[in-house]
């Protein structure tokens, strides 16, 4: 699949960076970078651009706490499209779903998620095409976004369940890092983040799906340009991932994410030999495999992520998907 190898940074880091006390100009200065860098979105930064960016932002504020602290001046007002569509979510996991999906658009990264044996998500930014370390206070900032979006989102105190870093913080701040995250950072191969299925699940004040309809046509244009080789099947999949926690799987609003009429998108899946419902019912089911196989999640807490109205709805597919019932399917994976 074709991918990007270069991102703008847009002027909501001009607003972000002033509400921190820095100027702009000095850390574009000192990470060699144009000055008007945050004026022209067509002006785009490869993956070592974006580190001198970081590291230069490091040393203007000089402070072992700053990713915190600039975190923590994160409002809706300087979000990037992508950023604010999570926001717009349903709740942690959709917002996180959608981050998965538009997050290269602003950064060199995509993340990585998982669902563990208790139904708690784990958030992992993975670096694409890194050729040098990777910035400290960039692997912070990334997993302490998530809770800064999750507070927000929900106006409660959600504590991490657990945060890991390649790096621990240096020992007269790691106090500090613990009150922000609500634990103690632990070391670890690759930055993290974990919620409890509870906080991943809890409904988010934010949803706003108007707001989301009115930008969304936007990042779908940018990401056709990521997603140029993807087969048709491959992109209604990506977007059925967004669709299904919030009950919404229809060919019509799959057919406006990407950008085509209905019978467009009728037609390609027919060229590819597929069509809409066998791609909703397989993505469905292995979505459910997964719940069912990496979790302990409830029938119920599961019917739900996969959009069905009510549980007993989801035993009947799934019986008829594997001529098995899920807590059947459930023990069976165990045995194995």
């Amino acid at each position: 699949m074709a991918r990007k190898l270069t991102f703008s940074l847009n002027m909501g880091w001009r607003t972000l960076l002033t509400d921190f006390g820095i100027r702009p100009e000095h850390v574009l200065c000192k990470a060699a970078l144009p000055e008007d860098l945050f004026s022209h979105a067509e002006r785009g930064l490869d993956t070592e651009a974006y580190f001198r960016f970081w590291r230069a932002l490091e040393q203007e504020a000089g402070d072992p706490l700053f990713p915190l602290h600039l975190v923590d001046k994160v409002s809706a007002e300087v979000f990037d499209p992508p950023l604010f569509a999570a926001l717009c979510s349903a709740n942690l996991m959709q917002a996180a779903q959608r981050l998965a999906r538009y997050k290269q658009l602003v950064a060199p990264m995509g993340l990585e998620l998982q669902v563990n044996g208790a139904g708690a998500l784990s958030v992992s930014p993975r670096w694409l095409s890194v050729q040098t370390e990777v910035p400290w206070s960039l692997q912070v900032a990334e997993v302490a976004f998530f809770l800064r979006l999750a507070r927000m989102a929900t106006r409660a105190p959600i504590k991490a369940l657990r945060v890991e870093l390649p790096q621990l913080p240096a020992s007269s701040s790691a106090r500090h890092y613990e009150r922000f995250f609500g634990v103690a950072v632990q070391q670890g191969d690759a930055p993290c983040i974990c919620f409890t299925a509870a906080d991943a699940l809890r409904p988010f004040l934010t949803l706003n799906e108007g707001m989301w309809r009115v930008f969304e046509p936007e990042l779908r244009r940018r990401l056709s340009e990521l997603d140029a080789a993807a087969s048709t099947g491959e992109r209604v999949r990506a977007v059925l991932l967004e669709l299904l926690p919030s009950n919404t799987a229809s060919i019509d609003t799959a057919a406006e994410r990407l950008g085509m009429s209905k019978r467009t998108l009728q037609r390609r899946l027919e060229a590819e030999g597929e069509n809409f419902r066998a791609l909703v019912n397989s993505t469905r089911e292995s979505l459910a495999r997964h719940y069912l196989g990496s979790t302990t999640m409830s029938g119920s807490e599961i019917a739900f992520l996969l959009g069905f109205e009510d549980p007993n709805s989801f035993y009947r597919a799934f019986l008829e998907w594997t001529g098995q019932t899920p807590d059947a399917a459930r023990s069976a994976m165990r045995l194995h």
